[in-house]
């Protein structure tokens, strides 16, 4: 006996057939469109009251957190903390948004992470650890264990959900732009990189303080064994512990609407493994002695980071295969030639059909273009979750709006994008032309 489905719920939903003037009838008015060009001159553009709360309480946040620290550091070892603490942000935000190349997630979402880790975590971090130490100090009497186990046990359990906050709300709020595990891992990344930059402030600006005080500089300086083990030994370590709860985030997003234990339990169980890993770094010296930190970092943070940084490529690369396997059903049905599937999972075909639209057409071309590949790709995405049965009752409306975006565009990135597919080896070519006595088989 057949038994029929909704479409969003088929395991294989029928693709629109395509018409020179489509009509388009199931998308919704402008001001409802879900995909929207973002344009980088319109960066901050959304609701303006939610906008201007959330800008103004980090602000205030982030004066209150630069003031406690200044306070700490005094005015030189501050700015010089600061001097020193900026280095490594550029390189990880960096490595975290190549990673966000196949669908990049919009700018506001990591600035508003990486002010969240700098401001609002590092702001609740040093309160809520500094009032656990005092009250453990004066409950044991003893300082020093009191040191220590804040160290040890109150401040990956603070910090780390202070940074989870962060992720939780764009988990919740821009649930469209976090579908996946590399969603997860970057927004964490973006996040645990802010909050690494304001406590390195601290500690930097401490050991300037310190060497102030007993006159030493250079290489033989406490700023220096300071800047090389944090900056430059361990600059991963709060990203690091971070990404797990983004990767429990990441695989809670890839989980249907039914399975609720899988997407509360998940992230929850990332959020404990980074406490856990946050809990033995900070513990590993007096865990295991005075090598315990070299022992900690060779043989447990190194590989872990190496497990983790193959896992989001692997993930990335898998993301590139949803594309090349999600998309043909659109290239069969006429919204796509046969050449741009196979471009558009390929980052450097898609890379060169933007340079081949800005030079011959100029950046608007190009722009174009990168919106064409953005659409395209959030379109794989949605029938990925469709035969998956993640993609929502919606899932029509959303395919339509997509294909409207992509036929506004078609007429610049189509070519350019079939372009880049023959130019990268995409596409099988011919071999060069031989003589077949008039008669060429390659030649349909």
């Amino acid at each position: 006996m057949s038994e029929s489905f909704p479409q969003h719920l088929s395991p294989h939903p029928a693709v629109p057939a395509f018409d020179e003037q489509p009509l388009f009838d199931a998308v919704p008015e402008r001001a409802r469109w879900r995909y929207k060009p973002r344009r980088a001159s319109r960066l901050w553009r959304s609701k303006a009251v939610r906008a201007g709360v959330v800008i103004t309480l980090l602000a205030l946040s982030g004066l209150v957190i630069l003031a406690l620290v200044r306070e700490q550091t005094g005015t030189h070892g501050f700015l010089v903390g600061l001097g020193l603490a900026t280095l490594p942000v550029p390189l990880l935000a960096a490595a975290f948004r190549w990673l966000d190349r196949v669908e990049p997630g919009p700018w506001r979402n990591l600035l508003f992470a990486f002010a969240w880790g700098a401001f609002a975590a590092a702001l609740v971090a040093i309160i809520a650890n500094s009032f656990a130490t005092r009250w453990i100090a004066t409950a044991t009497a003893d300082p020093a264990s009191a040191d220590t186990l804040g160290a040890t046990v109150i401040a990956p359990v603070v910090e780390e959900s202070a940074k989870a906050a962060a992720i939780l709300l764009i988990f919740i709020f821009r649930r469209r732009d976090f579908t996946g595990i590399v969603d997860g891992v970057v927004v964490a990344g973006f996040t645990a990189t802010g909050f690494a930059f304001t406590e390195n402030i601290l500690y930097l600006g401490n050991a300037f303080g310190e060497d102030q005080e007993i006159g030493t500089s250079g290489l033989a300086s406490v700023t220096a064994a300071t800047f090389f083990v944090r900056v430059v030994m361990s600059p991963f370590a709060h990203p690091l512990f971070t990404v797990l709860t983004g990767i429990g985030f990441g695989i809670a997003a890839l989980a249907a609407r039914r399975q609720r234990f899988r997407r509360i339990a998940l992230p929850l169980l990332g959020l404990a493994l980074a406490m856990g890993m946050h809990a033995l770094w900070n513990g590993s010296a007096s865990l295991f002695g005075p090598f315990g930190f070299y022992a900690v970092y060779g043989a447990f943070m190194v590989p872990v980071f190496g497990l983790l940084t193959w896992l989001t490529i692997w993930t990335r690369q898998r993301e590139l295969r949803t594309i090349s396997t999600e998309l043909p059903a659109y290239a069969a049905a006429g919204w796509l030639t046969a050449d741009e599937p196979r471009a558009l999972s390929s980052m450097r075909a898609r890379t060169m059909a933007r340079d081949i639209a800005r030079r011959t057409h100029g950046p608007a071309a190009a722009h174009a273009v990168s919106e064409y590949e953005r659409f395209a790709t959030t379109l794989a995405f949605l029938r990925h979750r469709a035969h998956r049965g993640t993609a929502g009752p919606d899932f029509m409306e959303r395919e339509q709006e997509l294909l409207h975006h992509l036929w506004q565009r078609k007429e610049v990135a189509s070519p350019a994008l079939s372009y880049a597919a023959r130019a990268t080896g995409r596409v099988w070519t011919p071999p060069p032309h031989r003589d077949y006595g008039g008669y060429n088989p390659y030649r349909s």
